[in-house]
């Protein structure tokens, strides 16, 4: 393996992800619902990271000047940092609607790997718990953690999960155009009241005040960023 350059050229080559980080971190802690991984990018992060860390083991090695040292090693925890914090706001909305992910495939599928792990078996233990606390001792009408209790039997295939917590889509955020959006491309229906809150176009770095629902897809697609 190569040992990390002391160069600030190349150093400075590995903060390129810095911003794509910074700009990933904004989005997820400003959206209700859980976003897709940036699985590439929290890779690359990563790794620039450790080599982050080996230049500046190599600085202390060979002895450099301890202010270099230290404003080197500032931007190492920076970038953790905002890494660990947009990993944890993810794991916070996984605990918070583990049973709406599982339901919603489009959702399930946002996860990384590691992610999906942790969403089945934290499920899978909070209704082992409650089953074998709890539930098992109550009427058949009561031992759903995720539906509500009816009176009329006649309604039970009808029910909907009203137990499961699902993240509030009409909350309004600020959001910023990356580029021209015409009012087409704005989520919504002339029959809904929220309709008339919307922008009829947005110019590039424009600011919006708007329900998350409506740019729900714009952000997908990477046509606006939250604030």
């Amino acid at each position: 393996m190569t040992s990390p350059s002391s160069d600030p050229a190349e150093y400075l080559g590995t903060l390129s992800d810095v911003e794509p980080l910074k700009r990933a971190w904004r989005n997820e802690k400003a959206a209700p619902e859980i976003l897709r991984f940036e699985e590439q990018l929290i890779n690359r992060v990563s790794e620039q990271i450790q080599l982050m860390e080996g230049t500046v083991d190599d600085f202390n090695e060979k002895g450099a000047d301890p202010l270099t040292v230290s404003l080197y090693q500032m931007d190492v925890d920076r970038t953790q940092f905002l890494l660990r914090s947009y990993l944890r706001i993810r794991l916070q909305k996984i605990e918070m609607y583990m049973f709406h992910i599982l339901k919603k495939t489009e959702l399930y599928e946002k996860l990384s790997e590691q992610e999906k792990i942790f969403v089945q078996r934290s499920a899978e233990d909070i209704m082992k718990h409650l089953d074998e606390s709890v539930l098992l001792h109550l009427p058949d009408n009561y031992r759903s953690i995720l539906k509500q209790f009816t009176a009329s039997q006649e309604d039970e295939d009808d029910k909907e999960d009203g137990m499961v917590p699902e993240p509030p889509l009409d909350t309004f955020v600020v959001c910023k155009a990356r580029d021209y959006i015409g009012p087409s491309e704005f989520q919504g229906n002339s029959n809904d009241s929220l309709t008339m809150d919307l922008p009829l176009e947005m110019e590039r770095d424009d600011l919006s005040f708007i329900p998350y629902r409506r740019i729900q897809k714009l952000l997908e697609i990477g046509k606006v960023d939250l604030v």
